[in-house]
């Protein structure tokens, strides 16, 4: 009997397992496939913890592989003493399906340890989860969503002590402690009832929303403008998930009061039943709200996903048409407005910096130097941003300004470790005011931005295999890019090629090589003598390659050209070596 067998017998008929879980899986029993799938291995955690569908089996998300991870985690702070134990976690949840209930597990388990849990008592974006970290000085936090993902999704993200997530190095040892616990059967967790009675379980006041729009409310720039254009329309989407509250919150603080929400999906609904998936990275997800801005002749429309971290931007074009931003686009627009209004406003300090990622847009280069500011790039993840704001703003004499990765991650101020849609919402409807103050719209501020720095674009592909097979041959595919990584890639003119699961950077002309400075991750950067690049990394929650170009010059259709003529081909290469036996 193969271990996929033998678990799933378990897990089936074993009445430490619901009736739930053992009925779901009592319809697969003849189907070794499906067996095979939710049972060959664990549920993974990495740096930003679990995501998965849900469903029963180990590698599923359910209230068991929470309650394992949890139970880790909670051994890792064992492991730190009685003063980490003291300081406890904070825990929120988004919309989704059962996030509630697994947040509830979660908190139980962290008191069964004598862990004490900071819960909120209803939905919160994932900011808010940060933010409420660094509020009670806790040891860690948790936040269970799946983000952008499909309905079928959720997941659990884990936070440290500064409100960032989890870094490799803590995020190893909750392995370790995972790995320790072979049976399932071995985890239990008091009830609500004795948390609540031993002071481990507190419910988290109203005190902490209130310190958070206060924080937002210090992170304006041009208050003036709003007020000269309160009545200025903006279309708000969360759709159906955590944003609708706080956005709203603070776009009727600073003072529009023309915010209409699309109706459809104000409500939090972990069905998302008006999207096919809700990523305000899709036109197709925003389109209920373009219709509505149309409608009601809006200047913009701003959407916010499930667990609030990420924003999406609609701009209305002066003929009256709507253009939806990228997250590079968003980016550029936020940090020329962040710097150079406070420039302008002689707020901007010495010693100031950005960060972004090495797969977001090189035009932030362009724009640092203009403003003297520094600018750092880190490896995809928002927790290597929150890593450089405490190293160098909160430990350093440095400030932090702004921090933006391309996957339409945002975030200003030093109070929150992770990107912020709520935060973003109110800088862009600022932004907005003051566009329309000057007779501008987002849009023509874009366009300023290509003709004070040059046209930029970039692009990205996702190639998905699903299932163990996929992951076999996404393996495959990387292995193969590693293996001939000095040979560059088709179309375009590398001249280097970082490889940071090596730490090797190599100058395909000389063949020298150095050190990169990064942490180590199964990320190809290549590059060009000039702006232009690429880059290939397996993603760390969805069965896919992402491939990641940029192009740039001032000759706007050539660029366009370059880009569709270099992804063409190396996609081409790539997918053939997926689909190589």
């Amino acid at each position: 009997m193969s271990r996929s067998e033998e678990l799933y017998k378990i897990w089936s008929t074993d009445t430490y397992f619901d009736e739930a879980t053992r009925t779901e899986l009592a319809v697969i029993k003849d189907q070794p496939a499906e067996i095979e799938e939710r049972f060959y291995k664990d549920l993974e955690f990495g740096t930003g913890g679990l995501r998965g569908i849900m469903g029963a089996g180990t590698n599923r998300m359910n209230q068991y592989t929470v309650a394992k991870a949890t139970e880790g985690f909670a051994r890792y702070i064992d492991g730190l003493g009685e003063a980490a134990r003291q300081r406890g976690v904070a825990i929120s949840y988004d919309c989704r399906l059962n996030s509630e209930s697994f947040a509830l597990i979660t908190a139980l388990i962290f008191a069964t340890h004598g862990i004490k849990a900071y819960l909120y008592n209803e939905l919160h974006p994932t900011p808010m989860l940060s933010y409420a970290v660094r509020y009670y000085n806790c040891t860690g936090g948790v936040m269970v969503t799946a983000s952008h993902n499909p309905a079928q999704y959720n997941g659990y993200k884990a936070y440290g002590e500064d409100g960032g997530q989890m870094p490799p190095e803590a995020a190893d040892v909750v392995l370790a402690e995972m790995n320790t616990i072979t049976d399932f059967r071995t985890l239990n967790w008091i009830s609500r009832e004795e948390a609540e009675q031993k002071g481990l379980l507190q419910i988290i006041g109203p005190e902490v929303e209130s310190a958070y729009f206060a924080m937002l409310k210090k992170l304006t720039i041009n208050l003036d403008k709003v007020r000269a254009h309160a009545d200025m329309k903006i279309i708000y989407t969360p759709l159906h998930g955590t944003g609708n509250k706080p956005v709203r919150r603070i776009l009727k603080e600073i003072g529009f009061n023309q915010v209409i929400v699309v109706p459809e999906q104000e409500k939090p609904d972990g069905r998302f039943p008006t999207v096919k998936s809700p990523n305000p990275e899709e036109r197709s997800a925003l389109q209920m709200a373009i219709d509505l801005a149309e409608k009601e002749n809006a200047d913009l429309v701003i959407a916010t996903d499930p667990d609030g971290d990420r924003t999406g931007l609609v701009t209305r074009l002066k003929d009256g048409s709507y253009q939806v931003m990228t997250g590079n686009q968003i980016g550029l627009l936020l940090m020329e407005y962040i710097l150079s209004a406070k420039q302008k406003a002689g707020k901007l300090p010495p010693r100031s910096f950005c960060v972004t990622t090495i797969v977001s847009t090189k035009l932030t280069r362009l724009i640092a130097k203009a403003y003297n500011v520094s600018l750092y790039e880190t490896l995809t993840g928002f927790k290597f941003i929150g890593e450089k704001i405490k190293d160098l703003d909160e430990n350093g004499d440095q400030h932090f300004q702004f921090g933006f990765e391309e996957s339409y991650g945002y975030l200003a101020g030093t109070d929150v470790r992770d990107k912020d849609a709520v935060v973003a919402s109110m800088l862009l409807a600022e932004m907005a005011a003051t566009a329309k103050d000057e007779g501008k719209t987002l849009a023509d501020y874009m366009e300023d931005i290509y003709e004070k720095y040059g046209f930029g674009t970039e692009k990205t592909v996702s190639l998905y295999r699903e299932g163990k097979e996929g992951n076999r041959r996404i393996r495959q595919a990387m292995d193969w890019l590693r293996g001939s990584k000095n040979q560059g890639l088709p179309g375009l003119k590398v001249c280097q090629v970082k490889d940071y699961l090596t730490g090797e950077a190599v100058d395909l002309q000389s063949g020298a090589t150095h050190t990169v400075d990064l942490s180590r991750s199964n990320v190809l950067l290549y590059e060009t003598d000039g702006l232009d690049w690429a880059c290939v990394r397996p993603s760390g929650t969805e069965p896919k390659i992402k491939i990641y170009f940029g192009c740039y010059g001032r000759d706007r259709e050539a660029v366009k050209v370059r880009i569709e003529q270099i992804s063409t081909a190396v996609c081409a290469e790539i997918e053939r070596e997926l689909d190589r036996d």
